[in-house]
């Protein structure tokens, strides 16, 4: 059985250079990208999305090649094709297309 594969998690932040910092001061990690509304950050196992609050939900986003024949599908800037979906628990999961190398 292939396990799912987590791409990211996505953590709120009021003020992403700061939150940048933050991550980058206290941890060993690369900033994959960084703009004023989000940035991602690279560690060893996982990646984490800076959102600011409003733009997205916290959430963790898994790779389902699949959306993309979906419907009611959305686009990021950067082309990749995603849907939020919830758990029972009202947790937000975000599912996405791109490819896991």
């Amino acid at each position: 059985m292939k396990l799912t594969h987590v791409d990211h998690i996505a953590l709120e932040s009021k003020n992403i250079p700061n939150s940048v910092k933050w991550y980058t001061d206290n941890f060993k990690c690369k900033v994959k990208y960084q703009d004023h509304s989000w940035a991602l950050l690279g560690f060893k196992n996982i990646q984490i999305a800076l959102v600011t609050p409003g733009d997205h939900p916290a959430h963790f986003a898994i790779i389902d090649e699949k959306v993309v024949e979906q419907k009611d599908k959305k686009t990021h800037r950067d082309g990749i094709h995603y849907i939020y979906q919830k758990d029972p628990d009202s947790n937000v999961i975000e599912m996405i297309n791109r490819g896991t190398s």
